[in-house]
């Protein structure tokens, strides 16, 4: 694939970390961090509307966020319910088509139909699919998956990679082209573990509440200039006789 075809990755993924550390070095409670992170997240979602980026995911919250202290996952929850009140009516008007992705029988009934709101005033937008997952594991999905399969009565010679993706949660979306984790971790943290298979990574020291388009501009950058292969070699360059 030429770098004119593949100037804009169609699907972004993204874990947003550094909130806690960026109000940390403020002197602030980890909370207003995660408020910072909410705003940016508004500003990067049209960032790539305007650079015609399709699809972008974002880690709000994983299947293991639950084992942090019981005021900062009670301050999240409330953070979402506000978020969606504050954000939903700009969102649909920007165009945004909202999903949200991961387990959801572990919170409230409020965020839950906070959740269905959001999904059913955008579900006809097409401008860009913004997927939130929350309460979401890369392990939790390989397992539900194969669970719904199992229930749909898909026979074990014919359970395929492509036959397991239909059932994935986000199988209404292309993989990842690039994923982005910003605050100076090097590591998935159980983030779409199915879907990164052959996705480009950049990791970058920036805390995410400092995330904005010209961080957004370099990773895109970084991605323009790889050489995705996808497992196989480049055609050698046809030999011209004299």
């Amino acid at each position: 694939m030429t770098n004119e075809l593949k100037a804009v990755p169609r699907h972004v993924a993204i874990v947003m970390d550094g909130n806690g550390r960026w109000a940390k070095k403020r002197f602030l409670p980890r909370f207003f961090g995660h408020k910072a992170g909410v705003d940016v997240l508004v500003k990067v979602v049209q960032a790539c509307i305007d650079r015609n980026i399709e699809h972008l995911t974002v880690f709000a919250f994983s299947s293991e966020n639950w084992k942090r202290p019981s005021d900062e996952v009670s301050g999240l929850m409330g953070l979402v319910l506000a978020a969606v009140s504050r954000y939903l009516a700009r969102m649909g008007s920007m165009g945004v088509r909202i999903r949200i992705v991961g387990d959801r029988e572990a919170v409230s009934a409020k965020l839950r139909n906070a959740w269905n709101e959001a999904e059913s005033a955008t579900c006809h937008n097409t401008k860009l699919t913004l997927s939130v997952a929350f309460n979401y594991g890369g392990r939790w999905d390989i397992v539900q998956a194969c669970k719904a399969a199992m229930l749909a009565g898909v026979p074990p010679d014919q359970l395929t990679e492509a036959k397991l993706s239909e059932f994935m949660a986000m199988s209404y979306a292309p993989d990842p082209d690039l994923f982005i984790r910003t605050g100076g971790e090097v590591r998935i943290s159980n983030f779409m573990l199915w879907q990164v298979a052959y996705t480009e990574f950049v990791f970058s020291d920036c805390l995410w509440p400092e995330f904005g388009e010209a961080q957004l501009d370099a990773a895109i950058q970084a991605y323009r200039d790889r050489d995705r292969r996808f497992g196989g070699v480049k055609a050698a360059p046809a030999v011209v006789a004299a």
